[in-house]
């Protein structure tokens, strides 16, 4: 029997019992155990489960995170716990970890609960993430005596071949930006489809509300969102993060757009009188509604098709806008603002996304090599 600290549950002293087959045998491990109590390194015997670890460490972050966010973490963590989550947490060694990376890239798609087809590398990179997050927690509350997935990442092999198969979609070009904008005109909800082209996330148009607008000055202040969990349960909440709250002035087009709607729902609101739901949201149905995200996705896709534009999601026409943005020469500190991010690097490296004809200017640049150099020499 040896001393191994204090319970921090219980606050009373802890004892480990073991059997073996010699004395020579149980001095040595009384001697080990002795040794990494006093240097801070022993780590006593638990029975907890992966599983189990996984809700813990997810009831730590919940109070950190948002809802919508824990939910997500909650999605992405499912896809761990079918293989690995009934080994002891103890138990789990990196082998573990790898096999399950590796089934995961070949049948990690469940439909209908049973697995069968890959999973995205981006997928099982983001679940890797979110174990080796919650693995260090382990080794911090000295549950383990190591991140087991430390080491653990996507074969280079499989991201390119991902890459061969999978076509990224593109953001829209100028032209197609111009085709939606001039399509739409006599939408509706005209006014909130060009909120969404002025970079605004599909959460922040849906979540924005009369009291945010300030017509006069021609400008709004993004401080509300409306999303959903899982495509089921509408969320509202404050910005994604500080860096997304933030005030924008309204170019013409769009400031004219919503005067345009706020007149013509009022005059919805009066047709129904009190059957018309107040609710002060920008983006609503002709009863006062208001539109949840999906529905917002929904709409705009069947103007797509309409249009015989190609299908993006709403964060492409973000990154359209962006993209336009910064090759008109908008400085870096300006775009990160009014993309909502801290940093300008999230928004270089997601959202700012040239094509061929963006690049056609560094091609006419590229022609003063191809002089003559007694000419060049001549001009100068």
């Amino acid at each position: 029997m040896a001393d191994v600290g204090i319970d921090p549950v219980t606050k009373k002293r802890k004892q480990l019992t073991r059997t073996f087959d010699t004395l020579k045998e149980a001095k040595a491990e009384y001697a080990r155990i002795t040794n990494r109590r006093h240097e801070g390194t022993f780590i006593p015997l638990n029975k907890i489960t992966v599983n189990e670890w996984l809700d813990r460490w997810l009831a730590m972050k919940a109070e950190d995170l948002e809802e919508t966010t824990i939910y997500n973490y909650r999605i992405t963590l499912d896809r761990v716990r079918g293989k690995l989550g009934h080994i002891r947490l103890q138990e789990l060694t990196e082998e573990d970890v790898e096999a399950w990376m590796h089934w995961s890239l070949q049948y990690g798609r469940v439909r209908g609960k049973r697995a069968g087809t890959p999973l995205g590398v981006t997928s099982v990179d983001m679940s890797l993430a979110r174990l080796k997050e919650a693995l260090n927690r382990a080794v911090t509350r000295r549950l383990v005596s190591l991140n087991v997935a430390a080491h653990v990442s996507i074969p280079r092999r499989a991201r390119k071949e991902e890459r061969k198969t999978k076509q990224e979609v593109k953001p829209w070009n100028v032209q197609e930006v111009r085709t939606f904008v001039h399509g739409v005109k006599e939408e509706r909800i005209y006014a909130p489809l060009l909120l969404s082209l002025m970079g605004l996330r599909p959460a922040e148009v849906c979540g924005l509300r009369w009291e945010d607008v300030d017509l006069e000055n021609a400008t709004i202040t993004i401080a509300n969102t409306r999303t959903m969990m899982g495509n089921r349960y509408v969320v509202e909440k404050d910005t994604k993060s500080m860096a997304g709250e933030r005030d924008l002035p309204l170019p013409a087009p769009v400031l004219a757009a919503l005067k345009a709607f706020k007149a013509l729902q009022a005059k919805e609101q009066t047709a129904l009188g009190e059957a018309y739901m107040l609710s002060g949201y920008i983006l609503v149905h002709e009863t006062g509604e208001p539109f949840t995200i999906k529905q917002l996705r929904r709409f705009v896709y069947r103007l797509m098709a309409t249009l015989g534009l190609r299908r993006v999601r709403l964060s492409d026409a973000r990154a359209a806008c962006l993209t336009y943005l910064a090759n008109k020469g908008v400085p870096d500190h300006i775009l990160a603002r009014w993309a909502g991010h801290s940093n300008v690097k999230t928004t270089k490296r997601w959202y700012i996304k040239p094509d061929v004809e963006d690049l056609r200017e560094a091609a006419t640049t590229w022609h003063g090599l191809h002089e003559d150099p007694t000419q060049a020499c001549e001009k100068s």
